[in-house]
């Protein structure tokens, strides 16, 4: 199977107001041509961004990364912006590029961040949520808002999005059993929403079904074509590497 590889991006998303998605953050290349977005990914603690495993895959040097922290428009970033270097990068032992196996790593920052208004830390999914009772699930990164631009959007792109029955995802004329148990799929069975190729590893989030925070709940991995029918996203389940984490 013919994945789309390296960088996903929001298809059929709106722009997000400032502000209101706090912990995602653009892990950015000075090469990138898109406007240097190169990948997304969340901050968890002050000096720690969770993101993929393959984002790293044609880095040979991670001294050239940076993470733009707290900016809704890359061309607007705003006061409350910040930026920081690269300090280190840990992939999970087992990621597989071949088939997106194992596809999480942690950032670490080089100096730790302050949060405000703009920049807030995630909550990652503990394993004793239950996941797929979550209703009001939703993705946000940077990215094409076409399935065949090949430039970043400006401006961080939200989408809804509904979780999918793992097993109805892995069927024969789905992914016909490319997803692994500690996958999630999001999308619509239709397609037209989806991550597609500027945010692997950012965020899909879900709303708490008894109080107002979201949680963190899966890291964009991998998705086959842009928002096609039966091929949702698929996602890292943060749940299920809640103890690596």
């Amino acid at each position: 199977v013919a994945y789309d590889y390296g960088m996903t991006r929001i298809v059929g998303g709106v722009g997000a107001v400032e502000a209101s998605w706090p912990w995602v953050v653009s892990i950015q290349h000075p090469l990138s041509p898109n406007l240097g977005h190169w990948c997304g990914g969340s901050l968890i603690t002050a000096d720690w961004v969770l993101t993929a495993a393959h984002c790293f895959d044609k880095i040979d040097n991670i001294s050239m990364l940076y993470v733009v922290i707290g900016a809704t428009q890359f061309t607007q970033p705003g006061p409350a912006a910040v930026v920081r270097n690269v300090k280190q990068v840990v992939t999970h032992r087992d990621y597989k590029r071949k088939d997106f196996r194992y596809d999480i790593a942690l950032v670490q920052l080089e100096l730790p961040v302050q949060c405000s208004p703009y920049i807030q830390l995630a909550c990652v999914a503990d394993p004793n949520l239950r996941v797929s009772e979550f209703n009001n699930c939703w993705i946000a990164g940077w990215g094409a808002t076409t399935a065949r631009s090949q430039d970043a959007s400006d401006r961080l792109q939200e989408a809804k999005v509904q979780l999918i029955d793992l097993q109805l995802c892995n069927s024969s004329d789905w992914y016909a059993g490319d997803i692994h148990p500690y996958n999630i799929c999001a999308g619509y069975p239709q397609g037209n929403i989806d991550t597609c190729q500027g945010d692997s590893g950012g965020p899909l989030m879900c709303q708490d079904n008894k109080a107002d925070y979201w949680w963190v709940v899966g890291l964009t991995s991998f998705g086959e074509g842009c928002a096609r029918p039966k091929q949702p996203g698929v996602y890292i389940s943060t749940q299920h590497f809640y103890d690596w984490i």
